[in-house]
């Protein structure tokens, strides 16, 4: 059987917001699932990071770890906290 989630150890507790860690200036990701039509993917921002505007093929789902965040959808702003989730069609 193949695994799907890679880059993080299997049958092994964790918390997945140590996974990334924060680095001053930075956007840190690491990659835990890529196949066609899905993709898992955890970041660590430091603050006043973000992510350029972009289009996906699909709907993207964010879930705040830590902190929060600003995401912007249609020109509309959301502030997502942790504990949250938001879903961008």
């Amino acid at each position: 059987m193949n695994k799907l989630i890679k880059n993080i150890e299997h049958s092994q507790p964790m918390t997945l917001a140590n996974q990334v860690p924060y680095e001053k200036g930075k956007v840190v990701s690491l990659t835990l699932a890529q196949q066609p039509g899905v993709g898992i993917t955890i970041f660590s921002f430091d603050a006043d990071e973000g992510i350029s505007t972009h289009a996906a093929p699909g709907d993207a789902m964010i879930y705040i770890l830590e902190g929060e965040a600003q995401i912007t959808i249609a020109d509309t702003d959301y502030k997502v906290c942790a504990g949250e989730t938001i879903i961008m069609p």
